[in-house]
């Protein structure tokens, strides 16, 4: 009974314990959205996107102002003192509230048509792009109307080109920037002087055309060309005006440069992670961050430089959960970092209300834009305790440390954020001590080698006292393997002689080739992992070693059985061996270079990093003018054969990887055929 009673107290306290913890323990945020949150991780500089903790997080929705509803609503605009002005679309008219959704006013009925675009100025005046009356209508602050633009009476406007504006955004100046459908010539400027004076066309978006597209239209005749889709630029979606004059503007369906920040000039600087190919609105924040939204609800925030930061939202299911969305229009920020999401589909704005951890980042944002990096430590620090993995903390961390002259912890963090310029920054501070410390004593230490060797040189020119060792490498030397491996030297200099060896005088074997291909994979293992943060490819810390042993050797055999083949059926005269042994050979070059690019990875930086790409491109170089020497040489063929066997060559390895492809594709088929005959079989008899 005791130990029963004693058993009882314990679970009692246990449940206490459990209850006051959870009491005590904030709730994950998690739980509390109906959508994942996600930034990047940078660590291996390729920027992949992980969950993090919730960012924002659904707090209400406006579906009405005061008792008054809105329809198709394909705008909205929130000004600085706290109001909402609403592109009421289907009522043809703005609504006006304040930040709850309560009703101050309305304007516009019997003048509007179908306003799609609207925007106000600090003095209160109200611009509405107005697609089917095909102006831009001006009202004050009371709702009256105070001046309409229509087309603009230009030549360069063009005479065919219509004026159907539907965003429009207003600079300091008074100058209107307005983006007009089916209008792929950019957006139009609009100046208020002389009751409207067109400007010109600003921010064309890029066009691009696909290598395939450049093909095919080299072979077509020029009547053919004339009834091909001109590629003509996609017009702007949306735009936006921070405070200092730029304007953003987001693209539908642009692979490249979806969301644009252009200067005065209408040049994009600003490149942006590129996510999402559906964006609908834009609107910058107030830390020199922005924020993007897609039709789907897709909420993306970026820092000044262009790195996400955070993406959350998604699209409605049909359960009409708060933070979810269907058709997103417009997006803005108020005062206190609430965002503002217009749904034409749902009729209401949905508000989402930042987190802790979203504070402390917009804190940081704050004082590192500001270039108070030290100050910014604070926050970022507790940012990277709620997520380590954060990659913009990191960066912001290394570059604080960088301007505290702490260099050790600034290439710390800048490698946890794959940040290689503050990296190399850092870098090239911390080498400059190191050789300001010990220029001296390096300088010395070179001075007594040199004096040491020169005595020994001295020593052994009398005494001999180094004969012994001579002796022995001599006899080394002498050894059969040992001269096979030293000819690979002889032929990296001397191709055409060293070819000739190859073929009539034994000067390899496949023992000799063989121990050529695994000091070249070993070195190339040594390259891809352990060479400089500045130059490094793969994600610190993994290893793929059976893979990277594996496919040196398949592209080596098949390329060299390849072309074995190919040159047998075009009266080629070398033997698989000699062909196999010139190639392994062909990659001296690389042995002997490449551990003096490593070393020299080691100690440049990005300033200086031509030399270590020059000296790759070198390495590549002569092994590909070694590939083709030997295949001439060894096969006896022509400049002119030699460059059909390499282009057979390179199509039969093709050939064989599409073979190998058809067939895993097949074996997979097969062996899930098998599976769902042994689940059935299993499920049939019971067991």
């Amino acid at each position: 009974m005791k130990i029963k009673k004693i058993n009882s107290f314990l679970i009692l306290i246990t449940l206490l314990c459990m209850f006051v913890t959870s009491l005590l323990t904030p709730a994950t945020a998690f739980a509390e959205v109906p959508y994942k949150t996600y930034t990047h991780d940078a660590s291996d500089g390729n920027y992949n996107v992980i969950e993090t903790q919730a960012a924002y997080i659904p707090s209400r929705s406006i579906t009405k102002i005061g008792e008054t509803s809105f329809a198709w609503a394909r705008d909205m605009h929130i000004t600085k003192d706290g109001y909402i002005y609403i592109a009421d679309t289907g009522n043809r008219r703005i609504l006006v509230s304040d930040l709850q959704g309560n009703y101050i006013t309305e304007f516009g009925s019997g003048v509007l048509m179908t306003p799609s675009g609207v925007f106000v100025t600090e003095d209160n005046m109200v611009y509405v792009a107005d697609r089917d009356a095909k102006k831009i209508i001006v009202f004050n602050n009371k709702g009256e109307l105070i001046k309409e633009y229509g087309k603009p009476n230009h030549p360069l406007y063009g005479d065919e080109v219509d004026f159907l504006p539907i965003k429009i955004t207003v600079n300091h100046a008074g100058n209107m920037f307005v983006i007009c459908e089916s209008n792929t010539n950019g957006i139009v400027q609009i100046s208020p002087a002389e009751g409207g004076t067109f400007l010109g066309y600003y921010g064309t978006n890029p066009t691009s055309i696909s290598l395939v597209d450049i093909i095919i239209r080299m072979f077509m005749t020029d009547a053919q060309r004339a009834k091909m889709i001109m590629n003509r630029p996609p017009t702007p979606d949306n735009l936006a005006i921070d405070e200092k004059g730029l304007i953003y503007t987001v693209t539908r369906g642009q692979r490249y440069e979806t969301l644009r920040r252009l200067n005065i000039a209408g040049k994009n600087i600003m490149e942006a992670d590129d996510y999402d190919e559906t964006p609908v609105a834009v609107t910058p924040g107030n830390y020199n961050n922005v924020y993007m939204v897609s039709s789907q609800g897709y909420v993306y925030e970026f820092n000044n430089e262009g790195n996400l930061l955070f993406v959350f939202g998604g699209r409605d299911d049909g359960r009409q959960r708060i933070g979810l969305s269907k058709k997103v229009e417009a997006v803005g920020v108020d005062g206190g970092d609430l965002i503002y999401l217009l749904d034409s589909d749902m009729n209401q704005i949905q508000v989402f209300e930042p987190t802790e951890f979203t504070d402390l980042l917009h804190e940081a944002l704050y004082l590192y834009s500001k270039g108070r990096y030290t100050e910014s430590k604070k926050p970022l620090e507790q940012i990277l305790r709620m997520n380590s993995l954060f990659g913009y903390a990191n960066k912001a961390m290394g570059l604080a440390y960088l301007q505290e002259e702490n260099y050790d912890m600034a290439l710390h963090y800048s490698k946890l954020a794959a940040d290689r310029v503050t990296y190399s920054d850092a870098f090239w501070e911390k080498r400059n001590e190191w050789i300001r410390d010990n220029l001296i004593i390096t300088f010395i230490m070179i001075v007594v080698l040199v004096t040491i060797l020169k005595i020994f040189k001295h020593l052994h020119k009398k005494k001999g006292i180094f004969n012994r060792i001579n002796n022995f490498i001599s006899i080394i030397k002498s050894r059969l393997i040992v001269t096979r491996l030293r000819y690979a030297l002889y032929f990296m200099k001397h191709p055409i002689d060293g070819s000739y060896g190859v073929r009539w005088e034994g000067m390899t074997s496949y023992f000799s080739a063989n121990i050529i291909i695994s000091i070249f994979i070993i070195f190339n293992i040594i390259n891809k992992y352990f060479t400089s943060f500045l130059f490094k490819t793969v994600r610190e810390g993994r290893y793929n070693l059976f893979s990277d042993i594996g496919s040196v050797l398949t592209i080596f055999i098949v390329l060299t059985a390849c072309n074995y083949l190919v040159c047998t059926i075009n009266d080629g005269e070398g033997s698989f061996k000699q062909i196999y042994c010139s190639f392994a050979y062909c990659l001296t070059p690389y042995i002997v270079i490449q551990p003096v690019v490593f070393i020299i990875s080691k100690v440049v930086t990005l300033n200086e990093s031509f030399l270590v790409t020059f000296s790759e491109q070198l390495i590549l170089a002569w092994v590909l003018v070694l590939i083709f020497i030997a295949i001439k040489e060894v096969n006896n063929i022509t400049v002119k054969e030699t460059v059909k066997v390499i282009v057979l060559t390179l199509f039969a390895a093709l050939i064989f990887a599409l073979l190998v492809f058809i067939i895993y594709v097949l074996w997979q088929q097969v062996f899930d055929f098998i599976t769902a005959i042994g689940g059935e079989a299993v499920y049939r008899l019971g067991f």
